[in-house]
This record gives C-alpha cells, sequence and structure tokens, in this order.
C-alpha cells in the first residue's frame, strides 16, 4: 500500500508541477516577444531538463526519507519506480502547453497552451480526488485555480519584462 501510495504522489506531483511550470513559463515568454521558434526550443530543453531534475529529486527525497525511517541503507527499488513515474508523467504533462506553439502560430497557441493546461489541471484533479473518495469537483477547481495563479505570474512577468 506504501508504494501505491508513493507512486500516485509522484504522478500527480509529476503532472502538476510539469503543466504549471511549463505553461507559465511558455505564457511568460510568449507575452514577452519571443519569436516562436525559439519558445519551442527552450520550451523543449526546460521540459526535459525540469523533468529529469523531478526525478532525481522524487529519487534522492524518497530514498532519503526511507533511510531515515529505518535508520540505515535500503533497497531502492521502489525509489527508482517512483523517479521512473515522475519523469515519465512530468515529460507527458508538459506537452500539453508546448504542443501548440509546435502546430500553431504564437496567438493561437498562446491561448491553447493555457486553456489546454488548465483543463488538465482541473481533470487530475477531479481524477486524484477521485482515487483518495474526496470532494473531486472541489480538488479539481483548486488544482486549476492554483495553476491558474502560476500561469497569471508567468504572464505578468513577461509582460513587465519583455524581451529585451
Amino acid at each position: 500500500m506504501k508504494s501505491s501510495a508513493l507512486y500516485l504522489r509522484s504522478v500527480i506531483f509529476g503532472i502538476n508541477d510539469s503543466l504549471v511550470s511549463t505553461v507559465g513559463f511558455l505564457a511568460g515568454i510568449s507575452v514577452a516577444g519571443i519569436p516562436r521558434s525559439t519558445i519551442i526550443l527552450v520550451g523543449v530543453v526546460y521540459a526535459l531538463v525540469e523533468s529529469f531534475s523531478m526525478a532525481m529529486g522524487d529519487f534522492v527525497s524518497e530514498e532519503s526519507a526511507e533511510e531515515y525511517a529505518r535508520k540505515s541503507s535500503i533497497n531502492n527499488h521502489s525509489s527508482v519506480v517512483s523517479a521512473v513515474l515522475m519523469f515519465i508523467s512530468c515529460v507527458l504533462a508538459s506537452l500539453i502547453p508546448l504542443i501548440p506553439y509546435i502546430i500553431f502560430a504564437s496567438d493561437a497557441a498562446f491561448v491553447l497552451s493555457i486553456g489546454l493546461s488548465v483543463i488538465a489541471l482541473f481533470i487530475v484533479g477531479v481524477w486524484s480526488a477521485r482515487v483518495s473518495r474526496l470532494p473531486m469537483m472541489w480538488r479539481g477547481v483548486r488544482m486549476a485555480s492554483l495553476g491558474g495563479f502560476a500561469i497569471i505570474v508567468g504572464i505578468a512577468i513577461g509582460t513587465f519584462m519583455p524581451d529585451l
């Protein structure tokens, strides 16, 4: 049961973090006037580096917590599985805000990226609540709202610090 909760945490955390940070980042650089080709390049680099960083952080923190609890070295199989799930969920989730910039011109991509990301955050919030048997609508709205705040931060920064 403990491994299942760990894996669920890694997947939800990976999806949420990747969606929120990637869409906020892309929205911020988009409103700053960065060319579409650069948005795509830095978006791909950002998504992959972030995914690896999140997976590495998941592995090290889980392994450290387990070693602390047991006061000894551990078999890190569950930490490895958790890190792999974190990486995969981060990469896949980052595609949601990134693909519109690959397919569409910047204005349409901007709107689609934000819209799809907020919808995805709502769905992940509902799904995680359902798995945990918690109020689904509230969790969906909460996750979408928190992600929306990060988008607003990215847009504000991009607006007030345009491409120099």
